[in-house]
C-alpha cells in the first residue's frame, strides 16, 4: 500500500485574538510513501511532523491538497474507514485491561462484513501478541508490564486489525537509551516481517537514520530534504540538514572562498575551484579531520576523550568549540597548545551565507 500526500497543508486558526494569524502547520507537503517501505519523519518539535501522521491517519482534516491511499482518494474519509494502525507516543493502553482485552479492544468494535467471531479474534490477538513477543504476558495489566512491553502491547494492538497503513508518533520518547536501542531494532523487524507501509515521526535523528528506508526532513512545516538516510547524511541540499543530522554534531565555521582556496578564518583548508569568491558558511563532519602535525587547520587544544574504538579531540577555532573524531590508534599528545588537521573534501559543506543553501564545489 502507497500513500500519496499531493499539495498537503495545514492551516490552524489563531489563538491570539490579536493578531488573528493562522498558523501553516504544515505547507504544500508532496510526498509518496513507497509501498511495504518504513519512512521516517524527521524534524524539531513543531515541525508538523505529527500533524503530518494525523492527517494521513484521519483524525486531522487537511485545509488543501490530497491523500491517496494507492490510487483511493482517502482525503476525506473517516479515521475508522482508512485501514490504519495507530502507535501514539503515550501508548494510550487501557489501565483496567489485560494485555490480551487491550489488544482485543479494536477487533471487538468491528460491525458488518468486517465482524469476527470469538475464535477469530482470539487467534488474531495471540498473533499479533507473538509476533512482537508479548504471547507470555496475555494475562497481566499495564502496569505490570515495563516501558519497553508497553509499547509492544501498543504496537500489537495496531497491528491486530491487520492494517494498510502503520503510523508511529513518536514511539520511544518515553524509553530509556538501552530500551529505546532494543525497541527500535524490534520496529524494524517487526515492519519487515509484515510488510507494512509504515511512517514513523521521531525528532531523534539517530532513530530515523537507523531504521529508516527513507527520511523526510521538515522544518517549519516545509520539506527540506528527501532521501535513503546515509545519501541525506553525506549530500545535505542546506545548513538546517547538515547540521540536524549527526552526533556529535556536524562541526559549523564561518569561512570565505578567494581564488579557488577554502579559508577558514586565516587558514588556507581546502581547494575549491571553480566556486566565486564569497563569504561562506563551513560545515565539517566530526570525521571529516585527519589529525595532520603539518595540517593547514589549526586549532587550539582543550581536551581529548576516548571512547575505545574513537577518540574525540576537543579544540577551539575562532572561539568556537570544535569536536573531531581520530581513530584511537593515533596519538595527540594531550599537552599541546595546538592540533592541525587536514580536511577530508567528502566531509566538508560550503553553504551560501545568508539563503544557507549548499554551494556544491
Amino acid at each position: 500500500m502507497k500513500v500519496v500526500l499531493q499539495n498537503v497543508t495545514k492551516i490552524f486558526p489563531s489563538r491570539n485574538k490579536k493578531s488573528k494569524e493562522s498558523v501553516i502547520a504544515v505547507d504544500d507537503f508532496t510526498f509518496t510513501v513507497p509501498d511495504g517501505k518504513l519512512v521516517g519523519l524527521l524534524g524539531p518539535s513543531g515541525c508538523g511532523k505529527s500533524t503530518t501522521l494525523y492527517m494521513i491517519s484521519g483524525l486531522q482534516k487537511v485545509s488543501g491538497g490530497k491523500i491517496f491511499f494507492d490510487d483511493d482518494d482517502v482525503t476525506d474519509l473517516a479515521a475508522e474507514k482508512r485501514g490504519v494502525g495507530l502507535v501514539f507516543q503515550n501508548y494510550a493502553l487501557y489501565p483496567h485491561m489485560t494485555v490480551r482485552q487491550n489488544i482485543l479492544f479494536p477487533l471487538q468494535n468491528l460491525k458488518g462484513d468486517d465482524k469476527l467471531s470469538k475464535d477469530e479474534m482470539l487467534d488474531r490477538a495471540t498473533t499479533a501478541a507473538r509476533l512482537v513477543q508479548i504471547d507470555e504476558l496475555m494475562d497481566r495489566k499495564p502496569s505490570e508490564l515495563s516501558g519497553g512491553q508497553q509499547q509492544r502491547v501498543a504496537i500489537a494492538r495496531a497491528l491486530v486489525k491487520m492494517p494498510r497503513v502503520l503510523l508511529l508518533d513518536e514511539p520511544l520518547s518515553n524509553l530509556d537509551a538501552r530500551l529505546r536501542l532494543q525497541t527500535r531494532e524490534e520496529i524494524r523487524r517487526i515492519q519487515r516481517e509484515t510488510g507494512i507501509t509504515t511512517v514513523f515521526v521521531t525528532h531523534d535523528q539517530e532513530e530515523a537514520m537507523s531504521i529508516s528506508d527513507l527520511i523526510v526532513v521538515m522544518k517549519k512545516g516545509i520539506i527540506q530534504q528527501i532521501g535513503k538516510p546515509q545519501d541525506v547524511y553525506d549530500d545535505p541540499v542546506n545548513l538546517f540538514v547538515a547540521k540536524f543530522l549527526g552526533t556529535p554534531p556536524i562541526n559549523v565555521f564561518e569561512g570565505r572562498v578567494a581564488n579557488g582556496t577554502l579559508y577558514i578564518g586565516e587558514d588556507a583548508v581546502l581547494d575549491v575551484g571553480g566556486v566565486e569568491d564569497r563569504e561562506v558558511t563551513v560545515g565539517v563532519r566530526p570525521e571529516g579531520f585527519v589529525y595532520d602535525p603539518a595540517g593547514s587547520l589549526v586549532c587550539k587544544l582543550t581536551g581529548i576523550e576516548v571512547m575505545g574504538r574513537d577518540m574525540s579531540v576537543v579544540s577551539e577555532k575562532d572561539g568556537k568549540v570544535v569536536r573531531s573524531i581520530i581513530n584511537s590508534d593515533v596519538t595527540v599528545d594531550p599537552t599541546l597548545a595546538e592540533v592541525r588537521y587536514t580536511l577530508k573534501p567528502n566531509k566538508v559543506f560550503i553553504f551560501d551565507k545568508t539563503t544557507e543553501e549548499r554551494i556544491r564545489f
